[in-house]
């Protein structure tokens, strides 16, 4: 069984006949999906190997990147520009089309970031927001390993262009964020925590501050073997779909009730959508790569 559903509404987002299709394996563990909607291809990564492929439904997946600073998440700014978390540089990074390659930001009160780890791009304004775990500096299987400077974890937003990341949360507020989406009209930004195996809400501000956290779903997993709340995307409706034990749990917005599940073969990283209609779920599934069609598409694109 692929699709299990807890709630009737669930059948409007996930036809529960779908079924995973594999497009590409052989990795080490991959991560970061992002689409990418004028070259209809997904871009990855594959953090420990320090590669990013770009996969298309002609060409399947090839190698674009070698090395990456050990990338993990993945988004696209306001004008179509790919941004990046860095692992070994501590940085968020932006490639334009033509190549070029700047820095975003890799430092908060002159001290170095840990590892910035997903992001995403604000449509209204541009603003970055990122999360900061420390998995980056842990060892050098998916970072490198040293010493953090700044001495907790947090969410950060930095403006469209770039320059010093400012907290967005309090410091000690997570052991380690990780995954974060907005609400599709923008007025809600979810961040998870994947040891504590919750996923908290936040109201943003006119100004893009982030108030009034709490807590939407808590007890998914929380060990990196077993699955914890990593990649997360909000749907058209709102509805929150996280990684977590055993696949991609989907959470209703307002009540944080699970309303089901797609069950993945190895434990999933990272989820997006993308296809011609945006109603094909990409999951990045450690050694693999699959995708699922949905019913439903996804929260509005920055880019699109």
């Amino acid at each position: 069984m692929t699709i299990i559903v807890e709630r009737d509404d669930f059948a409007a987002l996930v036809d529960t006949d779908a079924q995973l299709s594999l497009l590409a394996a052989g990795y080490v563990f991959t991560e970061g999906p992002v689409w990418n909607v004028a070259e209809q291809a997904l871009y990855f990564s594959d953090i420990p190997a320090d590669r990013r492929y770009r996969w298309t439904a002609g060409g399947g997946a090839e190698l674009v990147m070698f090395p990456t600073f050990k990338a993990n998440g993945m988004a696209y700014d306001v004008e179509r520009r790919l941004i990046v978390c860095e692992h070994v540089s501590s940085a968020v990074t932006r490639f334009h089309a033509d190549g070029f390659h700047e820095m975003v930001c890799f430092h908060a009160g002159g001290r170095y970031l840990n590892s910035p780890n997903d992001v995403v791009s604000r449509k209204r304004d541009g603003y970055i927001y990122f999360t900061d775990p420390d998995y980056g500096r842990w060892n050098d299987w998916i970072g490198s390993q040293r010493t953090t400077q700044i001495g907790y974890t947090g969410v950060y937003r930095v403006p469209h262009d770039g320059g010093e990341a400012e907290l967005v949360s309090r410091p000690g507020e997570f052991e380690q964020p990780n995954g974060l989406c907005f609400s599709p009209d923008e007025s809600l930004l979810y961040v998870n925590d994947s040891p504590r195996a919750h996923i908290k809400v936040f109201d943003v501000a006119d100004d893009g501050a982030l108030v009034n956290g709490r807590i939407l779903a808590e007890g998914i997993g929380g060990t990196i073997e077993g699955g914890s709340p990593d990649g997360m995307e909000c749907d058209e409706f709102g509805n929150v779909w996280t990684t977590g034990p055993g696949g991609v749990w989907v959470f209703d917005p307002v009540t944080g009730e699970r309303i089901g599940m797609i069950q993945t073969p190895e434990v999933c990283g990272s989820l997006c959508w993308g296809g011609p209609d945006l109603r094909t779920l990409f999951l990045t599934t450690s050694t693999t790569l699959h995708s699922i069609p949905t019913v439903c598409t996804s929260a509005p694109l920055p880019h699109y």
